[in-house]
């Protein structure tokens, strides 16, 4: 992970530090909001730690909820970023294991894909992998659909302090290898952790270049 400027993470701070409130969940594509506000999206496995990630980023306890029991987030959550606003962070529902109805899971499948396939003003998606176990292929799948629908993604890696500094160097280099082979993939990954902190001002700054892009 190369060097992030201290001036952008000082700005992204600042930002982050600002106005943020919950817009809305939207269980279908019809309940969408506006598209006024570019946007970033979180997605990944369910119980990857996602809500955790979001609280950590915007530097609030409760802004998303987190929960151990997988699949937990059944719509898609808009954040309203700055005010006035500047973009909204869109919290996805967890893919590959849910404790739901399989039918439930579907719908969700289908909600994801339009949104992810549809959305013009979604600037980059940000497809979070556990560090204790790597790149999954059913984070392939969610890999090869945006890579299909040419949607710019970035890889983070969450839950780093919970495995050894070697083993985390060691998944770093192959998730990073993987992303390299993706056309849609942005080459840089960040490892976070959510509990201690590491990564988050350079993935704060990493969402603002984005959307500024």
């Amino acid at each position: 992970m190369s060097e992030i400027d201290p001036e952008a993470i000082e700005a992204a701070r600042k930002i982050f530090a600002g106005p943020i409130a919950f817009l809305k969940s939207a269980p279908a594509l019809k309940f969408l909001p506006n598209m006024d506000a570019p946007e970033i999206a979180f997605a990944g496995r369910s119980n990857v730690g996602k809500s955790s990630l979001l609280n950590a980023l915007t530097g609030r306890n409760a802004l998303a909820r987190t929960s151990n029991t997988p699949g937990r987030t059944q719509e898609l959550n808009f954040f309203d970023i700055g005010d006035p606003l500047i973009f909204r962070l869109v919290d996805m529902p967890g893919y590959g294991f849910a404790k739901a109805p399989k039918d439930v899971v579907k719908q969700w499948r289908f909600l994801i894909n339009d949104f992810l396939r549809g959305r013009a003003v979604l600037k980059r998606t940000l497809v979070l992998i556990d560090s204790r176990h790597g790149i999954k292929d059913v984070d392939r799948d969610v890999m090869k659909m945006l890579d299909d629908a040419a949607v710019s993604y970035r890889l983070v890696l969450t839950k780093a302090d919970k495995i050894k500094p070697t083993e985390l160097a060691d998944t770093l280099a192959r998730t990073a290898e993987e992303a390299r082979k993706r056309p849609a993939a942005h080459p840089e990954i960040i490892a976070t952790s959510s509990e201690t902190g590491l990564g988050i001002p350079e993935l704060r700054a990493a969402v603002i270049e984005a959307v500024t892009d």
